[in-house]
């Protein structure tokens, strides 16, 4: 399974910080429900086990909606449960290492903050880039900050779709328009919201409106 362009509209990353009493299951499915078109698995807190049960439930939730689910960083537990694929960071693991593990079927993302980065994990088999952080975040510690020129330059350097990532929220969504970008990926923006499912369905029409400026 490959991704489509437009399967990145939306592109939702999860986050159990702001569960409050829900499961990640039933948090995962409001955004399904509200539109999310793409879904990665970020999972920091628990271990091999508990993490492989959860992925492979999410995976099952993501088929029902036909959407794309990746894991992030962990490409052993992507293997382990057929994920769709998974995404890396820079200093996680080459794209190249990463699609000899995988197969070709696989989707593979990586982050990139530069134009250099960019071509560089195109050449490596990447199938699309999240590039970011563009707006201050606290989500991420050591997500360096991409201007708006920098974004624009590396969709322009890259034939593979780009997604920007880093603190977009249906305030500054519409700053993106004309970057060159197909989708925007988004954790507090959705996880964080009392109604997770009409902040995703808020979110995505907009993010629409944001690409087709383009």
């Amino acid at each position: 399974m490959k991704c489509d362009k437009k399967d990145l509209l939306l592109y939702a990353v999860t986050d159990r910080n702001w569960l409050h009493g829900e499961t990640l299951y039933e948090q995962v499915e409001k955004a399904l429900k509200g539109g999310a078109t793409f879904v990665q698995l970020r999972e920091k807190q628990l271990d091999q086990e508990h993490f492989l049960e959860e992925a492979k439930e999410i995976k099952k939730l993501c088929k029902q909606y036909h959407v794309p689910f990746v894991i992030n960083d962990n490409v052993e537990i992507a293997v382990l449960m057929d994920a769709d694929g998974v995404h890396v960071g820079q200093s996680d693991m080459e794209a190249g290492n990463v699609r000899k593990m995988l197969g070709d079927d696989k989707i593979i993302g990586v982050s990139a903050q530069t134009v250099e980065q960019a071509v560089l994990a195109q050449q490596r088999g990447a199938d699309y880039l999240g590039v970011g952080a563009v707006f201050p975040t606290g989500s991420k510690d050591d997500a360096d900050d991409v201007s708006y020129e920098t974004l624009k330059a590396i969709c322009e350097a890259v034939q593979i779709p780009v997604i920007a990532i880093g603190g977009i929220s249906k305030n500054n969504v519409m700053e993106l328009a004309g970057s060159g970008i197909c989708g925007i990926a988004v954790i507090s923006a959705v996880f964080a919201q009392s109604d997770i499912e009409h902040a995703a369905s808020e979110l995505k029409i907009l993010t629409e409106k944001m690409v087709n400026n383009d």
